[in-house]
């Protein structure tokens, strides 16, 4: 898939279609969010969207450190809740204060990591199990971005000092291709590319049942689980609640199991994992949604949690990732192969009676 190239030094944070001409607004570097600030929307933001507004009032925040902001309640507009996408209208009242985040300094830590490419403005990784991409919830040690500290002397900081190169991310235990930007300017084009869904990503999975239907797209709307909030799950549309599309093909059929590929048009929180719930054929060893953290040879005889395990995580792989170059604008495709453990899952798969 293609995407526009951005050249030169295009704001890759402004909105395409504002008309603002051209004007600026003015910058506010030096301001603290986290202090309570009030805003009067000015007649030149007229039609803005809220985050690409606050994106460019303060540019040491990143859009996508705005947006969860907005997302999770710490922006107001005249006096309500709003979301990210939310068209400005001339004195329109925000109030924002930011939740203070922890004050965590990231150590390099000397962690091999499986290098797929790289070159001066990006580099892809294929992330192994059983890794946090950033630190959060407790989990302050053995991440990737402990390892890129340690492997690389640049990258970009727009997601914050916690995120360093991070423009996307993958669930502690799904496997596949990362991409890293190296600077704040490859950074926002790329991240604009996933904002305008062109980027072309496959996953590959392990589900439990049949897919009804060999292919087929899963349209729903997610939010966050009612009574569990590390969870997600399926919801009625309105509200936080956002839309969310999967496109899945049925690779191998195995009796009570099937080998699916993965395409998400959207990038949800958990997306993939509540979408296959959703249709009856939940991704295996998946212990948020299915209450099993293992795949054992007892599943192939129909007595789970029993003999030798062959996967002990969810069987979810980022395989593959489509970008056009941020620099040259060429398509590129990365590919990481499958893991041992899913290899040995599906050989295990394969060859029951």
């Amino acid at each position: 898939m293609t995407s526009e190239e951005h050249q030169g030094d295009t704001d890759p944070s402004a909105d395409a279609d504002s008309s603002a001409g051209g004007d600026e607004l003015p910058l506010n570097s030096d301001i603290d969010l986290a202090q309570p600030v009030d805003l009067t929307v000015e007649s030149r933001a007229h039609g803005w969207r809220l985050d690409h507004y606050l994106s460019r009032l303060f540019p040491n925040y990143s859009r996508s450190v705005l947006k969860k902001a907005i997302d999770g309640g710490d922006v107001s507009l005249n006096g309500l809740p709003a979301k990210p996408s939310r068209r400005l209208r001339v004195n329109d009242r925000i109030h924002l204060k930011l939740t203070a985040a922890d004050d965590v300094h990231i150590q390099p830590e000397e962690i091999p990591l499986d290098i797929l490419y790289q070159d001066d403005a990006i580099v892809v990784v294929n992330k192994p199990a059983n890794m946090v991409v950033h630190p959060g919830r407790g989990s302050y040690s053995g991440t990737l971005t402990a390892a890129l500290q340690f492997h690389f002397d640049q990258l970009s900081d727009v997601g914050g000092q916690h995120r360093p190169g991070i423009v996307h991310r993958l669930d502690r235990d799904t496997t596949g291709v990362i991409l890293i930007a190296k600077d704040n300017q490859i950074h926002n084009r790329v991240s604009k590319q996933f904002e305008e869904r062109t980027v072309s990503k496959e996953y590959r999975a392990i589900v439990r049942g049949v897919p009804e239907r060999d292919a087929d797209f899963i349209t729903t709307h997610v939010c966050v689980h009612n009574r569990v909030r590390e969870k997600m799950m399926v919801c009625a549309p309105g509200g936080r609640s956002r839309e969310a599309v999967t496109f899945y093909e049925t690779a191998e059929k195995f009796g009570r199991f099937a080998f699916v590929n993965l395409h998400p048009k959207t990038g949800r929180t958990h997306q993939l994992r509540v979408h296959m719930q959703h249709i009856g054929t939940p991704i295996v060893a998946d212990k948020a949604y299915i209450g099993e953290d293992r795949f054992t040879t007892g599943h192939l005889q129909g007595a789970p949690l029993t003999g030798d395990t062959l996967i002990a995580r969810q069987a979810l792989h980022a395989f593959r990732l489509t970008i056009s170059h941020p620099v040259s604008g060429k398509p590129m495709t990365f590919e990481a192969p499958l893991p041992d453990d899913f290899e040995r899952t599906l050989t295990a798969l394969r060859s029951r009676p």
